[in-house]
């Protein structure tokens, strides 16, 4: 028994169990996590993918599909309006038709056919089955009917019909034959118009197997339970083209999807009394729900590898343990077996009930905290952490009468005295330059030279406060401000000579009991507040200050209004103005501290918010952080200083900016008139297509191009005029109409204004000249 009851018999146990219980929580904790994350990372896995696939579509098919479309209403060498009046001329619509044709050839993996249809004629030019008259009428109608008449009543500019299965021959009446899957996509033309309101509909045919060869390629383990559908629950493609429409088995986890309000995502269901994760992901362009059943066993399988692997290491990691707990066990009980036997040596004899190192050292330790104690409870009673805490507890008020006659004594005080007043000293920014270790020496000291300091009939306490100010409490037999007089002279010209530094101190009123001195305090504390405000004050003790606090008065918001509006505008000499304005009105004026900096918090903000609309980036500090600055900033003095060099440097920076962009802007802008001129092209229209006000566009053309806006409209009109003219097969109302002008009288007065003769003679010069 007593083998198993030595120390070495109880460390190599504690080891071994501490071992044991380390192991198999690490173990279970890793076999948690691991296992449930590792399936997750799978889930993950598998929502990434489905997520690629639709970045896939939505690239490989579905925006090249609108890039056809695009390439068609662009198209310079085919103007789409004039298709309406091109059917009683067969060799246009041959032309037309092969620009069809070679739009499906670009395309070929994707599209089936594209289709022309006026709906107001019901003629239809299509890639595939040539020029058709009464478009949705006869057999073959039933299978453009969707997007015809989807485009008929749709309020948008553009649908995508639900997958149909479309034969090779629609005009054919012959049962069977091959049937392909398509989707069209139908978009109005002009591009803005709705299908309602469109004068030609551009319909595209795209192949269904194109997605289905995407869904094939990247997900083809599960290929099989993939699907892409609408909103309606419907199939647009899957792994069997028969099935199109139709959901199956998959009905109700279908529903779920559709019901979700979230883009992409994943849930557990059960699909045929079966456990699967399913997944989705939406295709932004058109809607639609990729979704994707995949058994939960999957995961559950490939998990099994990292549960066996745990085991493993858990096994491995007990077994080295055991060892290990051996060898510290034994390296452990070296050092208690020697101080067993020096403490046997030390006190001559061994206790009855020490059976084991353990106990002997324990009842050692005993006797030896017993004697420590009393040595602890006199060094803890000359704290000077107690002093410092009794200081705070008088300056919070949290003494009663006869608590605070008890800890007097730590403060050292020799007698009672009649008053006592509070100082307060503020080192403010001139301990701010300096690191925290200086700035300690600077606070011991100016600590140890007030208490120091001899007055007659006096007793000085000082401590350092939590925010880096220094508290004085003069204890005095009269309330005398001559006191307070010397007192401030001692520090400010020690705190000069000694560390070149500059304080500000305010002080408290005076009160007959110590109890009291929280009092003083709080009115010192609120005449510093002040000390913001006054920086030229090195002594704050003006009682009228303290009528502010109560103040309702309010700085008038014109000011600040007056520094967002001149920001805006950027002018720097109104914004140096109104800033001055502002801090001589602080300074003056009867409004309370705290008032006082919620306003400047207010304009700061107004300033941060400003470079954040016009994303200022400044060239060496990148983004700033004004409030960080404003925070840093100790005085009225330096934030009036602050604020005009950190806006005089933006204002800089922007006008070198802008003037890089000016040329730029004209030339968008002469893009714009040029590509628009039958549209508005008001300087307000023009001003906001290019992001500008309407009179900085003013200012750039008449600075860049040495013409008013409204001469430059007039004389890109003008000559796209006199080239319609010379073209001759057009009106002059049309023409006029053409460059922008509502009525043709109009136009003739500018046309004659610009060149000195009407249209009409402009045309006979020409003819003459031919």
């Amino acid at each position: 028994m007593k083998k198993w009851n030595s120390a070495f018999a109880n460390l190599a146990i504690s080891y071994v169990s501490i071992v044991l219980v380390i192991v198999l929580l690490i173990c279970s904790i890793f076999y948690i996590y691991f296992s449930s994350h590792y399936k997750e990372e799978l889930r993950s896995k598998n929502q990434l993918i489905l997520e690629n696939t639709a970045q896939t579509i939505e690239a490989s098919v579905l925006q090249r599909v609108q890039q056809i479309y695009l390439d068609l209403s662009l198209d310079k060498t085919a103007d789409l309006r004039l298709f309406t009046s091109l059917q009683s001329n067969l060799s246009k619509v041959i032309d037309m038709q092969d620009l069809l044709k070679s739009e499906v050839a670009s395309y070929s993996d994707i599209v089936q056919a594209v289709h022309l249809y006026d709906p107001r004629q019901n003629i239809m030019l299509s890639s595939l089955y040539g020029l058709k008259f009464n478009a949705d009428q006869g057999e073959s109608a039933v299978f453009l009917v969707d997007w015809m008449g989807g485009m008929r009543s749709n309020k948008h500019n553009s649908l995508w019909t639900k997958a149909r299965l479309i034969p090779e021959d629609i005009f054919s009446n012959l049962p069977g034959g091959n049937r392909n899957a398509l989707i069209t996509y139908a978009h109005s033309y002009p591009f803005q118009s709705s299908g309602e309101n469109s004068d030609l509909i551009i319909a595209i045919d795209v192949k269904e197997q194109a997605i289905r060869g995407i869904i094939e390629n990247m997900l083809p383990t599960q290929y099989e339970s993939t699907f892409i559908i609408d909103p309606s629950g419907s199939m647009i493609a899957g792994p069997d083209q028969e099935t199109l429409g139709q959901q199956g088995d998959y009905d109700s986890s279908i529903t779920k999807v559709l019901l979700s309000k979230v883009e992409a995502g994943s849930f557990s269901d059960k699909i045929d009394n079966t456990s699967y994760v399913v997944s989705h992901q939406t295709l932004l362009s058109t809607g639609w729900k990729i979704y994707s059943a995949m058994p939960s066993s999957f995961f559950y399988e490939k998990s099994m590898v990292v549960q066996k692997l745990i085991l493993g290491i858990c096994l491995l990691a007990i077994l080295v343990g055991i060892i290990l707990s051996g060898i510290l066990a034994k390296a452990s009980h070296s050092p208690i077996k020697r101080l067993a036997h020096k403490i046997r040596d030390l006190s001559g004899h061994t206790p009855e009930n020490a059976t084991n190192e353990y106990r002997l050292i324990d009842t050692a330790f005993v006797r030896l905290s017993d004697k420590v104690s009393s040595l602890e409870d006199t060094l803890q009673a000359n704290s000077s952490v107690i002093k410092h805490n009794v200081v705070l507890n008088i300056l919070r008020s949290d003494y009663t009468r006869e608590e605070l006659a008890e800890d007097l004594r730590f403060l050292g005080i020799p007698q009672e005295y009649n008053h006592y007043c509070c100082l307060l000293l503020n080192s403010g920014e001139a301990c701010a330059r300096l690191s925290s270790t200086t700035m300690q020496i600077v606070m011991s000291w100016m600590i140890n030279l007030l208490e120091a300091a001899k007055l007659p009939g006096s007793h000085i306490i000082a401590e350092e406060l939590p925010d880096k100010k220094i508290v004085v409490i003069l204890c005095s037999n009269e309330a005398s401000d001559a006191q307070l007089e010397q007192l401030s002279y001692l520090v400010l010209s020690e705190g000069k000579q000694q560390f070149e530094l500059d304080f500000q101190l305010s002080w408290g009123a005076w009160v007959q009991e110590m109890t009291d001195v929280h009092m003083s305090y709080n009115e010192a504390q609120t005449l510093m507040k002040y000390g913001y405000f006054l920086p030229e004050s090195s002594v704050l003790k003006d009682r009228s200050l303290l009528e502010r606090e109560n103040s309702l008065d309010e700085i008038p918001q014109s000011i600040v209004v007056r520094f967002r509006d001149k920001l805006q505008a950027r002018q720097l000499h109104e914004i140096v103005i109104t800033i001055e304005q502002l801090v001589g009105t602080m300074r003056k004026g009867m409004y309370p501290a705290d008032y006082c900096h919620f306003i400047l918090a207010n304009t700061v903000f107004v300033y941060s918010d400003y470079l954040k609309s016009v994303r200022y980036k400044h060239p060496v500090q990148g983004h700033l952080d004004l409030y960080h600055q404003y925070i840093e900033v100790h005085n009225i003095q330096s934030f009036q200083d602050w604020l005009v060099d950190s806006v005089t440097t933006f204002i800089a920076q922007t006008e070198k900016r802008n003037s890089e962009r000016a040329l730029s802007t004209v030339e968008s802008a002469k893009q714009y008139i040029e590509n628009h001129l039958p549209d508005d092209l008001s300087l307000e229209m023009v001003s906001a297509k290019v992001f500008i006000s309407p009179k900085y566009l003013s200012k750039l053309f008449k600075e860049e191009l040495g013409v008013t806006y409204t001469d430059y409209v007039t004389s890109q009109r003008m000559e796209r005029a006199k080239i319609l003219i010379e073209n001759n097969n057009m009106t002059v109302e049309q023409i006029a109409t053409t460059v922008g002008y509502g009525t043709a009288a109009y136009f003739i007065k500018k046309f004659k204004e610009m060149y000195g003769y009407t249209p009409g003679n402009y045309l006979r010069q020409t003819a003459k000249q031919v």
